[in-house]
């Protein structure tokens, strides 16, 4: 782990010290830097669990990722500036009412004087780490999300204006393993039931909102305000990618 290169690459150049301070301000900039996005999958470049694969493709190659490779990713950045940290499974909940399985979502347990939710690769939800702590609502620039206890399983929701609750995930604090996600890492990549393999997206966060790239849609809130034009070439997509996203695909 090359650390100041990984800083470098997300732009942050704050204090490293292990506190929560860092742990927030680091966070921030990967949110801000390091696009979540799935276009390997389109490409047929196949997504391998391995740490230095998931650092290299970041910081080298200056791409995003997925949940598995981002998460993933900064778990080992965390892991070198001294915080201890520990990968949790999540399961999302479905349109019909039940929840996905096991290892569909990699989230991130980092430990310092109280244990934080730390979650750089969801897509559009926290910027900030979350407190551990069942439910405290924790208000942030994206809203205001509140961890329930439901038995074993610990439920992220997130608060709306009209004041119902949408959950985001659900997960234990049971301890995983990386290599443990291989099933559904390769489940996301071939199955046509994954949502990954039926859309692509490149997506990251800005101050005050967001820019995405949905298959030929770009996408772009601010403050409220979302804006959508469709892209009327590969050529016009690839450019958007690279002026947007500093993202360059290989040919």
């Amino acid at each position: 782990m090359n650390v100041a290169a990984y800083l470098a690459r997300i732009g942050y150049s704050g204090p490293t010290e292990r506190s929560v301070e860092t742990l927030r301000q680091v966070h921030r900039a990967h949110m801000f830097s390091v696009p979540f996005e799935n276009l390997d999958i389109a490409l047929g470049r196949r997504i391998v669990l391995d740490t230095g694969s998931f650092v290299y493709k970041i910081v080298k190659e200056r791409r995003g990722g997925f949940c598995y490779e981002l998460n993933g990713a900064f778990a080992s950045l965390l892991e070198a500036l001294g915080f201890k940290v520990t990968l949790l499974s999540a399961r999302v909940p479905r349109n019909d009412g039940g929840v996905t399985p096991e290892f569909d979502h990699l989230t991130l347990r980092v430990d310092l004087e109280e244990p934080w939710l730390a979650d750089v690769g969801f897509g559009d939800f926290i910027l900030d780490p979350l407190r551990l702590q069942v439910g405290s609502e924790q208000r942030q620039d994206p809203g205001v999300f509140r961890i329930v206890q439901h038995g074993e399983d610990l439920h992220v929701e997130k608060l709306q204006v009209n004041g119902t609750n949408v959950e985001q995930y659900r997960f234990t604090s049971q301890p995983r393993r990386l290599e443990e996600f291989a099933g559904m890492c390769h489940f996301h990549q071939t199955s046509p039931e994954s949502p990954f393999t039926r859309k692509s997206v490149c997506s990251l966060a800005l101050p005050h909102g967001r820019v995405t790239v949905a298959d030929r849609k770009l996408i772009a809130t601010n403050n409220g305000t979302r804006h959508e034009r469709v892209l009327a070439s590969d050529d016009e997509w690839r450019g958007v990618l690279k002026a947007t996203f500093g993202v360059v695909l290989p040919n």
